[in-house]
């Protein structure tokens, strides 16, 4: 595998200008994130053809030409699985690599498999198995090694031509505009403000009005907090001590003390403004708290939920995709819950060829069903 390593302004910005208008650049990252909230981006890699350059960003003062190629609506950012690198670009560079070509979408557009690993799906588009012996190397170390160039120059070297074969295929099947549409959907979802992580916790859903109002306002404040030290969230207060204090309302130290959940550093370091939050949540007016999350369904509504799904697998049949690719596990729940009446977001991703060929198909069997 031939690959060049780039290590200059000058060389970055005349590699850059002599790919100006490409059809497409293979983009892959190496980022370390071991007891960081943002990725630390520690190499970038781009293949235009049958070379692999390996740019160090450690190295450069100017990234406006990366900034450029990134944003160059006539070049097709080709890579696999890339919400992680998204999130690189964002932090890095402050743009996101559009249009986008996400590999892996493609191949459960195709169905080929859903969540195929870069590995996997370069074994079975080009009969070649990629070592990851370098996975779990210290990325930031300089210099690097010639065995982690070699693997990183891997990661990037067979994508293009994946990227042909797939995309060939899905114009065959009228779905080259989904995987597009799919990758500006990734971006502006990485866009979008983000949803309380309270949703995600589960036996939320029985905490009472109040008691969801201060799980909303504690999963806020990790957030932000987990951002302005640049921590994990696990690192701040976790899912279950969140949980615990929403539905405790503790009103002093020794109060939070007594349920357990706090480490005496973290309740040192933030005990104080976590009374100070919650104190402020007792006062605040009932009209401004958020809804008390949706209960689980009962037995007849996860029989329709399972209905719901099958109908899916069987239009995922027809269309020749995955089943996975049509909807995202909760969207079936947003979907019943729609029926039912309740109010819901609907996601970004209900638009475009879903709605036509999913959401349509979908809500028609559900209201047969009534009928």
């Amino acid at each position: 595998m031939q690959w060049q390593l780039i290590e200059s302004d000058a060389a970055l910005e005349a590699l850059i200008e002599r790919f100006r208008g490409a059809l497409a650049v293979a983009v892959d990252t190496e980022f370390m994130r071991r007891n960081t909230f943002f990725p630390e981006v520690a190499l970038l890699q781009l293949c235009f053809g049958d070379e692999a350059w390996l740019l160090d960003p450690l190295t450069f003062t100017n990234l406006e030409p990366l900034r450029a190629l990134m944003q160059a609506q006539d070049t097709v950012k080709v890579l696999h699985s890339p919400s992680e690198d998204i999130e690189v670009f964002d932090r890095w560079l402050g743009v996101l690599p559009e249009p986008l070509f996400d590999t892996q979408r493609a191949a459960a557009l195709l169905d080929q498999g859903f969540g195929i690993g870069y590995r996997a799906l370069v074994l079975a588009c080009e009969g070649v198995d990629v070592p990851k012996d370098e996975t779990q190397s210290d990325w930031l170390q300089r210099p690097l090694t010639a065995a982690q160039c070699e693997y990183a120059a891997q990661d990037v070297a067979h994508l293009l031509p994946i990227w042909r074969r797939l995309s060939s295929e899905c114009a065959a099947q009228g779905k080259l505009a989904w995987v597009l549409a799919d990758g500006a959907d990734a971006l502006a979802a990485f866009q979008a403000p983000n949803a309380n992580s309270a949703l995600r916790i589960k036996s939320a859903w029985k905490l009472d009005q109040r008691a969801t109002g201060r799980l909303f306002a504690l999963c806020d404040w990790r957030e932000n907090t987990a951002r302005a030290r640049n921590k994990p969230r696990g690192w701040v207060v976790d899912d279950a001590a969140c949980l615990a204090l929403a539905t405790a309302d503790p009103d002093s130290v020794a109060a939070i003390e007594r349920l357990g959940v706090l480490t005496p550093g973290t309740l040192r370091r933030d005990g104080t403004a976590l009374l100070e939050l919650l104190s402020t949540q007792r006062t605040k007016p009932v009209e401004n708290l958020p809804a008390r999350l949706p209960q689980p369904f009962d037995p007849a509504g996860r029989k329709q939920l399972q209905a719901l799904k099958q109908r899916a697998r069987a239009l995922a049949n027809e269309l020749k995709t995955a089943p996975e690719i049509l909807l995202a596990a909760r969207d079936y729940e947003l979907l019943l819950r729609e029926h039912q009446g309740e109010s819901i977001d609907a996601p970004l991703t209900w638009a475009g060829w879903r709605n036509e060929h999913v959401l349509i198909p979908l809500r028609r069997s559900l209201q047969e069903k009534r009928a």
